[in-house]
């Protein structure tokens, strides 16, 4: 079902695409599911019921048809109906999947559960057909009919699809996991360690988060995740070659061990985000990445005078222009190969990724498998679904929390903690503020950030009043460039305004 979504997502409008994204973090911020730990759980769950939606409706269709031709449903049947639904199907699944299972063990093995499904759901389709009215089947067998209404009939079909679906899946997973055994025993041989000390840079720093304040800095098992399919790009190490080619006089094809040993490497605390998410998105973290600086790559290329982008593409389809201007302005345009001290995960894009400064995700390609130097530049995968060219981070602040169950006694008085984050790429922040009840603006303290291209971390203490409550933030920049107070969607260049929480205290 996985293949067949994925396949759907290439081949659908990018309006259609960008509406069912937004369509499900909706729905997921109403019944108030974090999107950042649930967002791909439901994008699976969904890829089944399309998959069983149009495996109902196909085979529906199909006993329709042999009604009107006066053809009863039966195993031949069954299995003429497993072809049609299941040759297109594999073909995708087999185009499409990146399973480390052999192409011709999933060939087999889907084509045995596609053509099970058909026989049972025309049966199925037998019982129910003599339900219908209609002329009397022709048919050479003698059948015993279990005559159940239509929906027994839709109940039934669902049932069989269903499990002929969790089968299906269930084995591929197991296939798949029983092959990336032997390849995980190898990959860590791969394994690259910077051991960082996590002695942060701002550990002396007297301002303390407030109770309930997202951690500074994000564990990797926590680190938003978002890709174009449901699944990870999962690309082996052994063999991995990066191509750069195009307007360079002299081209490379670099290893991953070409690309740590070869170059200087840096290491970069960066808090990257989502410009699909929403005012407070959890669709927001900070970890430590290293990498190279791509003119350090570039040089050794010697690109040509003509050259003016980075034609980069991924494992997954996923493709984006990066202007040689803005590389050449700015050392820390950096190809990743480790976050937090470790081997880039699979699912952060393993082995390469890019990190561009004030830049939203969508403009940063992971599982990078080629870079080609054009004087032409190409709309990237987003900005051709109507997301925007530039992809400006917009500086926003957040209320985390307001910590009711943490007051402090300082003297006569009762404060009541209020923590959060700020953010505006690497242009830093300069002042966070908050109000109360639309009353004056005060100034919250600041930590240290852990870089200048990280969030920072504030809190304010509040005197206790009882009562409801509405609190609301904003920042401003390094410069002193205010938040964009006026509320905008994320369409197509990233949310702003005002985030706000009220409490009963």
């Amino acid at each position: 079902p996985f293949d067949f979504f994925d396949w759907v997502a290439r081949v659908l409008p990018g309006p259609i695409i960008t509406f069912g994204i937004d369509a499900m973090i909706d729905t997921m911020l109403f019944l108030g599911i974090d999107v950042a730990e649930s967002a791909k759980t439901a994008e699976r769950a969904i890829a089944i019921i399309v998959f069983l939606g149009v495996g109902v409706v196909a085979g529906m269709l199909f006993i329709f048809i042999m009604k009107k031709i006066d053809v009863r449903p039966s195993p031949r049947t069954g299995i003429l109906l497993g072809m049609i639904i299941g040759i297109p199907m594999i073909g995708i699944s087999i185009a499409i999947s990146q399973s480390p299972v052999n192409p011709f063990i999933s060939f087999i093995w889907l084509t045995v559960l596609f053509l099970a499904w058909g026989i049972l759901f025309c049966q199925i389709g037998t019982s129910h057909l003599d339900r219908l009215p209609g002329r009397e089947l022709k048919t050479d067998e003698d059948v015993t009919i279990e005559r159940i209404s239509r929906r027994e009939f839709l109940v039934s079909a669902g049932a069989v699809s269903a499990a002929i679906t969790l089968i299906g899946a269930g084995l591929g997973a197991v296939l798949a996991k029983s092959e990336r055994r032997e390849e995980e025993s190898v990959s860590q041989d791969e394994v690259f360690e910077t051991s960082p000390d996590h002695l942060f840079p701002n550990r002396d720093d007297p301002t303390v988060p407030a109770p309930g304040t997202r951690p500074e800095y994000t564990p990797v098992k926590d680190h938003y995740k978002v890709f174009i399919r449901s699944k990870p790009s999962e690309i082996p190490v052994e063999g991995y070659v990066l191509p750069i080619t195009g307007l360079v006089d002299n081209p490379l094809s670099l290893t991953l061990d070409d690309i740590r040993n070869n170059y200087t490497s840096r290491d970069q605390y960066v808090t990257l985000s989502c410009i699909s998410g929403r005012i407070a998105t959890t669709l927001i973290s900070t970890t430590l990445w290293t990498g190279v600086s791509l003119q350090d790559i570039l040089a050794d290329a010697v690109v040509r005078d003509r050259a003016r982008y980075l034609l980069i593409s991924s494992e997954d389809g996923f493709h984006e222009a990066v202007s040689i201007n803005l590389i050449a302005s700015d050392e820390r345009i950096m190809l990743c190969y480790a976050w937090d001290g470790s081997t880039l995960p699979i699912g952060h894009g393993f082995p390469l990724r890019i990190w561009i400064p004030d830049r939203y995700g969508m403009k940063q390609p992971k599982w990078i498998t080629s870079i080609e130097v054009s004087d032409k530049e190409e709309p990237g995968y987003w900005v051709k679904r109507d997301w925007d060219e530039v992809a400006w981070v917009k500086t926003t602040s957040v209320i985390d929390m307001v910590a009711v169950d943490s007051i402090i006694e300082n003297g006569d008085q009762r404060l009541i903690p209020i923590g959060g984050i700020a953010f505006s790429g690497a242009r830093g922040i300069s002042k966070v503020e908050v109000r109360v009840d639309s009353g004056g603006w005060q100034e919250a303290q600041l930590r240290a950030p852990l870089s200048e291209t990280t969030w920072v971390i504030w809190r304010y203490d509040w005197p206790f009043e009882a009562g409801q409550h509405t609190f609301e933030v904003r920042c401003r920049e390094g410069d002193g460039t205010p938040q964009i107070e006026k509320y905008s969607d994320i369409r197509p260049n990233g949310a702003t305004g005002i985030h706000r929480v009220e409490e009963d205290i």
